[in-house]
């Protein structure tokens, strides 16, 4: 039998130390996160040859220079970093939600942009029954905006 002040003191020392390491690491993270984003924008239109659409277009141009930032920024060691990424990926959030609204019908669609070319809310892609292509994209930015105000208090508590 398992002594509970034992775990409990595990279970505090395992999310202390995950919690210290996303504090010490956000940059890092959220440059990950931001590679592994144009790699899957570039998978789904370079391997799976599925058209973006407008929407689509607007997330990316958010969210590919993001990555560039955030190498400068590392190697830089420059503090404002945070500053720099999170507006980019703010606009890209935005653009998302809209995206995400409109994919799963909550907006009309006569209110897409895409009016020509490549349908905003045609489904290429759905794992699990809710995991979309504006899903994924609204996911990287709430990732990298919510490590972005985890690396402003942290730069914050070191001034």
């Amino acid at each position: 039998m398992q002594d509970p002040i034992k775990n409990q003191i595990h279970t505090f020392r395992m999310t202390h130390t995950l919690k210290q390491f996303i504090i010490n690491n956000a940059l890092y993270l959220a440059l990950i996160q931001a590679i592994v984003a144009f790699l899957g924008s570039m998978f789904f239109s370079d391997v799976m040859l599925l058209k973006p659409c407008v929407l689509c277009w607007y997330q990316r141009i958010a969210m590919f220079p993001l990555f560039i930032t955030l190498i400068i920024g590392i190697i830089r060691k420059n503090k404002d970093t945070w500053l720099f990424v999170i507006t980019p990926a703010i606009i890209g959030w935005v653009i998302s939600i809209y995206h995400v609204l409109l994919y799963y019908k909550i907006i009309p669609d006569d209110l897409a942009p895409c009016s020509t070319g490549v349908s905003c809310t045609t489904r290429y892609f759905e794992l699990f029954g809710f995991i979309t292509i504006p899903f994924l994209a609204f996911t990287a930015f709430s990732v990298i905006i919510s490590l972005m105000l985890v690396e402003r208090r942290r730069v914050a508590r070191l001034a």
